[in-house]
């Protein structure tokens, strides 16, 4: 399998109030292409912080970072930020969507930011609200008029514009009630099998279900890895394996 990340010795500290605090310790990690990856952990475990060096939303302390053939960690802020618009796309637990603008426009302008034919933008645009089940008569309205799995399906397509590399997800379904967040698995799903790499974050059991690979941190480090495979609906053994997976671990 070809890796789209690799870390070697990934470390990231903060100071707090003088004292070093270890968040990440000497994480050497791959993360392959095709991938639906989940990280899971305890609160302060590192997934976060893991997640935002992996994308280069934030610099490591110590280690290195290669992504597709890049060395991220040796990038300039300018370098930085446009890498992640070429290469990563990213859907958090608040969507951040523009009030101002339409649901047509928050997927529009993230677009024109790489590709200034405007025409393009526009037909893939229409083309990912459509994939994302945002319908037409959806298109003109605000972001304070969808629900919360509509605003979040409409997050995906947006980060999906730029054809990324990979696709970084940070809770996505936190704030949302079990429906709408299984919509918003089902969208993630069908962007991993239609061959999306994808990153994701999550403390939920059915979330993680989803993904073909469990990485699991404990105290800023790999505790253990778990590989199950595509995710098939109604799977009853990967449901057992990974629940015998997280009760290892401590979960």
């Amino acid at each position: 399998m070809k890796n789209i990340i690799k870390t070697e010795k990934l470390c990231k500290s903060f100071s707090n109030n003088g004292l070093q605090q270890h968040v990440l310790k000497n994480l050497d990690l791959e993360i392959y292409e095709g991938d639906f990856t989940i990280i899971m952990g305890a609160s302060g475990a590192g997934k976060s912080t893991l997640l935002y060096s992996l994308s280069g939303m934030d610099k490591p302390t110590l280690g290195k970072i290669n992504f597709n053939g890049s060395e991220i960690t040796d990038m300039s802020i300018d370098e930085l930020a446009y890498f992640r618009r070429t290469n990563c796309g990213f859907v958090f637990q608040q969507t951040y969507l523009i009030d101002s603008m339409s649901v047509l426009d928050n997927v529009l302008v993230s677009g024109l930011l790489v590709n200034k034919n405007k025409k393009e933008v526009v037909a893939k645009a229409k083309e990912l609200l459509k994939s994302v089940d945002i319908n037409e008569e959806l298109w003109n309205k605000f972001p304070s008029q969808l629900s919360g799995g509509e605003a979040q399906r409409v997050g995906i397509a947006r980060s999906l514009i730029n054809s990324p590399k990979l696709v970084f997800a940070d809770e996505p379904t936190g704030a949302l009630n079990s429906k709408t967040g299984k919509d918003v698995l089902d969208t993630l799903t069908n962007c991993n099998n239609n061959g999306q790499s994808i990153v994701m974050v999550t403390h939920d059991m059915s979330s993680a279900r989803r993904g073909n690979r469990i990485i699991y941190l404990k105290d800023g480090e790999i505790a253990g890895v778990c590989d199950l495979g595509k995710y098939v609906s109604g799977d009853k053994e990967r449901h057992q394996k990974l629940r015998d997976f997280l009760n290892m671990m401590g979960w």
